[in-house]
């Protein structure tokens, strides 16, 4: 898997919804599923900062239409 640094919106996205399916398992030991869910925050956030870029860039470029 990619690190942070290069991993995609929709990567990141793939990586968060298997961290969903094997939470919702249940069968994992407490230490991974802490572990885990450290990670989905960590994917979060990357995706959320991924979409604020991405929102930005879109507002740009439509400014730049409007000039």
């Amino acid at each position: 898997m990619p690190n942070k640094e290069t991993m995609t919106f929709q990567q990141a996205m793939e990586r968060l919804e298997e961290i969903v399916r094997l939470l919702e398992e249940g069968s994992r030991p407490l230490e991974e599923s802490v572990a885990l869910y450290e990670e989905g925050g960590r994917l979060t956030a990357l995706c959320q900062q991924r979409l604020a870029a991405a929102r930005l860039r879109i507002e740009e470029i439509d400014k730049e239409k409007s000039e």
